[in-house]
């Protein structure tokens, strides 16, 4: 008797913004578990935002300006990323109404840039 067993399918990354932070989801937040601080990055063209981690070795290297460093909070369930001028600039160039619940978005992990890409096109509804 020929068995197929079942395989559950990988979980999406998932990116909430609101009005003060980026939240990852697990799935997402297996790619910073190691990561001191992150780079914050914006797409226009692609309408995407892009989160790249730093490990502590690069962080203190001091090779990235501490001003475009910033903290990332990582917890078994999630990873969360709090700078408000940032979401307020990709609000404004974006033109997006975050509610206080916020947002979600699909995003994708690229192995060659080392990087998350929060696409905006791509909203859970």
């Amino acid at each position: 008797m020929p068995i197929t067993w079942f395989n559950e399918r990988p979980k999406e990354c998932i990116v909430t913004l609101t009005p003060g932070n980026i939240t990852l989801n697990k799935p997402a937040t297996t790619f910073f578990e190691t990561a001191y601080s992150v780079m914050l990055g914006i797409d226009i063209d692609q309408r995407t935002v892009i989160i790249k981690p730093l490990t502590k070795t690069q962080h203190l290297r001091h090779d990235v300006p501490d001003t475009k460093k910033y903290r990332i909070t990582v917890r078994s369930s999630y990873s969360r990323i709090t700078n408000k001028a940032f979401i307020n600039e990709v609000s404004k160039l974006f033109d997006l109404v975050l509610p206080p619940e916020g947002r979600k978005y699909v995003s994708l992990w690229s192995n060659k840039d080392n990087i998350l890409v929060v696409d905006l096109k791509e909203e859970i509804k």
